[in-house]
């Protein structure tokens, strides 16, 4: 069958879905996007990637395309029209349609909406898990508010292809100090030799992940250290285990940091342990 997507009120062969040139997501990166992984049938922590969503568009001045509940609905109703059952949504809201000036349009400017939905297949995911991933490291050098969920990527594209290139799965960014702040669409974690659970703090210089929130719920629960404060790449090529989280990724070990084996080379005991329990901690609503 073919995919559709939801376009401005429209649902739409996804081949034949289109927005309009004058777009400002388009022209100007002026949006922000969400994406919810379909898990068994179920979306996976809606209720804080909406939360997200809201706070980003007011960070940017945006007002909500719709009712929260109307979202909701037509997130439900393009997961359903795609038959998706393990996968994603995503969703992106922009400033709208208008005449291009870099000032915001008239109050009265509808945002665009944009909804999508794909099947993944939870095979491959864990398929890598098994064998965990590698990770490169690239300057950072994004703007300061990389924690509102912009659709102003280019830099994260530019790292993530450096990483497959290299035959990476991911690129993580370091800060002028030789700090790690995140990867190119995850956060990044190291599990320390005396197996104490380290991130760099949400309030600044990193998206506040929600994969990441569900981990330090997990983490809580469990009794386990945690420590979240900035960790070096030395710190991380010297760590028991690593990880990086994401919607897209869950719970993914990291086996190689540049030209480093981490820990014994294999997937972490810690790590794999919050995998497992990953959805057993989230929050799932029906489709």
């Amino acid at each position: 069958m073919s995919r559709i997507a939801y376009v401005n009120g429209r649902y739409v062969r996804h081949a034949e879905a289109a927005v309009h040139i004058e777009d400002r997501g388009y022209q100007f990166a002026d949006g922000v996007y969400e994406v919810c992984e379909i898990w068994q049938g179920k979306i996976v922590d809606e209720r804080r990637h909406l939360d997200r969503l809201e706070r980003s568009l007011r960070e940017l001045s945006i007002r909500m395309p719709m009712s929260r509940a109307a979202l909701s609905q037509i997130l439900r109703q393009v997961v359903r029209k795609n038959l998706v059952r393990d996968g994603i949504v995503y969703m992106q809201v922009t400033r709208g349609v208008a005449r291009r000036d870099h000032v915001f349009p008239p109050a009265d400017t509808p945002p665009a909406l944009v909804i999508t939905a794909k099947p993944v297949r939870p095979a491959a995911g864990e398929k890598a898990a098994e064998q965990g991933v590698a990770v490169i490291t690239v300057p950072e050098n994004r703007w300061d508010r990389v924690d509102i969920k912009t659709v102003g990527l280019l830099p994260n594209v530019l790292a993530k292809q450096k990483a497959r290139e290299a035959g990476a799965k991911e690129a993580w960014f370091v800060d002028a100090d030789g700090m790690v702040t995140e990867g190119g669409s995850t956060n990044a974690w190291i599990v320390t030799r005396d197996n104490c659970l380290v991130t760099r703090p949400a309030q600044s210089g990193i998206l506040k992940g929600i994969t990441r929130q569900v981990v330090l719920d997990m983490i809580e629960r469990a009794g386990l250290t945690f420590d979240e404060r900035p960790f070096s790449v030395e710190e991380a090529r010297q760590a028991k285990e690593a990880f990086i989280t994401a919607a897209s990724t869950l719970v993914m070990p990291v086996v190689r940091v540049d030209d480093t084996t981490i820990g014994n080379g294999h997937p972490g005991e810690t790590t794999m342990e919050l995998r497992k329990m990953f959805h057993k901690v989230s929050e799932l609503s029906s489709v």
